[in-house]
């Protein structure tokens, strides 16, 4: 079996290794590590942090910071500190953070190289927790993240949205630093962000948490982000075509059930696995409330559905609907 690694970590080291059933040759789980398994049993809520695209042309930078600013009723702030407002406000970002140039130079570049795609000016990051939540404290642990990992090498501005029940901060990061060094955002780079972002919420008293999406019981497929929002105003293709060969039973869609059946399976097992030798640990080393917390919560994990499977449900629940409202068969 491949080893694969369940992060629980806040520190530099993994804590449950569900290739070897969370064995740790007798070392005794840290306070950090206790409480980010306290954390975790206890359902806080988590923080999300997600990558939604960028803009690789001055036009694409503009419209962008034009719509998260809408159109300049917002203030957007800047790494300097300014609040950015009224119309045309984005036209103030392009030359002041030197976009102008960058973008001459990637297009010298892909002239010299051959380069058909032009690299990105900035990416837009998104920070976001459950309703509820107070939004000044999410802008705050926002702009302390921002300044700890930005500040100095990468322009940024930012901007809360709070016309949703989730309050959530869009941040706009210039691509290259000052220094001339690319951002490389990896899935590590994302896991240090949640993090941080978990942490700074805390330091002001708000319940966050940033675990792996598996090691929380919670298996749904990632889905790029157009084919997720053409799902939200139920116009994806995507979606459409996964609904007939689920329906005609094509051999692709049994391959696609099957398969990911059989890694749901196995992630599952090998999560309830883990959390079971951390009870263990736990018991061994006399905390047998938190241990007990810890078997409720593995009792609590739920069979895996693939998106095939969530997707039949999706269809009988809408059918059922229509069956009780006759109104729902006409739109």
């Amino acid at each position: 079996m491949a080893r694969r690694i369940i992060d629980l970590r806040s520190s530099g080291r993994a804590l449950l290794d569900v290739a070897s059933y969370g064995r740790s040759a007798g070392v005794p789980l840290t306070p950090i590590q206790r409480r980010q398994i306290t954390l975790t049993v206890g359902r806080t809520p988590e923080v999300m942090v997600k990558v939604s695209g960028g803009a690789r042309s001055l036009g694409g930078v503009e419209a962008h910071l034009a719509y998260i600013g809408r159109e300049g009723e917002l203030g957007v702030e800047t790494d300097h500190g300014f609040q950015l407002v009224g119309s045309k406000f984005q036209k103030q970002i392009v030359p002041d953070w030197d976009l102008d140039l960058m973008a001459h130079r990637i297009q010298d570049a892909r002239s010299i190289r051959g380069i058909r795609r032009p690299g990105k000016l900035v990416y837009n990051i998104i920070f976001s927790m459950p309703p509820g939540t107070p939004p000044a404290k999410v802008l705050k642990a926002v702009r302390r993240l921002a300044d700890n990992e930005f500040a100095l090498k990468h322009r940024y501005a930012m901007v809360l949205h709070t016309d949703e029940a989730h309050p959530h901060v869009h941040l706009v990061v210039k691509a290259v630093s000052e220094q001339g060094e690319r951002l490389n955002i990896r899935k590590a780079t994302l896991r240090h962000w949640r993090e941080q972002f978990a942490t700074h919420l805390r330091e002001q008293g708000v319940a966050a948490n940033a675990t792996e999406r598996a090691v929380r019981g919670q298996y749904a497929s990632r889905k790029r982000d157009s084919i997720y929002r053409a799902m939200r105003r139920a116009e994806s293709t995507h979606e459409r075509k996964e609904m007939v060969d689920l329906v005609n039973k094509s051999p692709a869609s049994i391959h696609r059930y099957r398969h990911g059946k059989e890694r749901l399976e196995l992630t599952r097992s090998q999560v309830m696995a883990g959390w079971r030798a951390i009870a263990h640990r736990l018991q061994a080393e006399g905390d047998f409330g938190l241990a007990e917390k810890v078997h409720l919560f593995v009792a609590r994990i739920p069979r895996p559905l693939t998106d095939q499977e969530q997707l039949a449900r999706e269809m009988l629940r809408k059918s059922a609907v229509r069956e009780r409202n006759p109104l729902e068969r006409t739109r």
